[in-house]
């Protein structure tokens, strides 16, 4: 009897101990498993969040206004500056390319003083911000609803000045016309540089353009100074960034060349 009962409280004993065993198992594991969860959350988390972080702007979104202004222009102009030269000359016959400019890039600046020359036949504000030979300015428009536009200036062999307008995606001529305000001197002294000019505005735009890869978007006939002329070139490249040189029309040496960073 009293042998029974001891074996008895043994089993029971032993049965408590099983169950106690067994449910802290099961809570252990629990805990493991909800801890691996949270875990595996936050590593999956942790793969998402730099990456939103890290994605970097446009490239459009970097550029400057004038860089983005010219992107504009020129990401609508299918009208070369070559093509568009021979078109100018073309409509006058005998006539020589003097000045040449795709309207909305960099219109502020083609208007502003510039310490490479004197004077300009073309008809633009000359570098010292006196008048031009020609007593012309050309358009500073912006593009309009029908696209781009080169504005090209040409002289008869008597320094006579034409303005030709030519649609810079179709290369239709827009306008042709005298400019009508200029005087006996102003053409002699067009004539004087065109007959100094051994180079043509072509041979200038492939030195401009062998030096920095990019799209001619001005060439004009400015005097160097008082020593000769040379031919300014303007090239914007693929940063949208416009480098100026000025190329010595006669030997088509590289007198200056300044990147506008903006």
């Amino acid at each position: 009897m009293n042998s029974a009962s001891s074996r008895s409280r043994t089993l029971k004993a032993v049965g408590a101990l099983s169950l106690a065993a067994a449910t802290a198992l099961l809570m252990t594991g629990c805990g493991q498993s909800s801890d691996s969860a949270s875990s595996a959350a936050t590593s999956e988390a942790a793969k998402v969040v730099p990456q939103k972080q890290t994605t970097s702007p446009s490239a459009t979104a970097q550029l400057t206004e004038d860089q983005q202004e010219r992107k504009t222009v020129l990401d609508a102009t299918k009208v070369t500056f070559d093509d568009a030269a021979t078109t100018a000359t073309g409509e006058v016959a005998g006539s020589k390319l003097v000045d040449l400019d795709l309207e909305g890039v960099d219109d502020d600046d083609n208007q502003s003083p510039s310490p490479t020359a004197t004077g300009s036949p073309t008809g633009s504000p000359s570098p010292t911000g006196s008048p031009s030979p020609t007593g012309t300015g050309s358009s500073s428009a912006s593009p309009g609803a029908d696209g781009p536009v080169w504005v090209a200036e040409v002289a008869e062999k008597d320094g006579t000045i034409h303005t030709v307008r030519i649609n810079a995606v179709d290369g239709k001529v827009i306008e042709a016309r005298v400019d009508a305000d200029q005087d006996a001197d102003d053409k002699k002294q067009t004539a004087d540089w065109l007959a100094q000019a051994t180079q043509t505005p072509q041979q200038a735009a492939k030195v401009a353009t062998e030096k920095k890869k990019g799209t001619v978007t001005s060439v004009s006939l400015e005097d160097n100074e008082g020593d000769g002329v040379i031919w300014q070139v303007d090239v914007v490249g693929s940063d949208w960034k416009k480098t100026t040189f000025d190329v010595d029309a006669k030997n088509d040496t590289i007198v200056r060349e300044e990147t506008d960073e903006d």
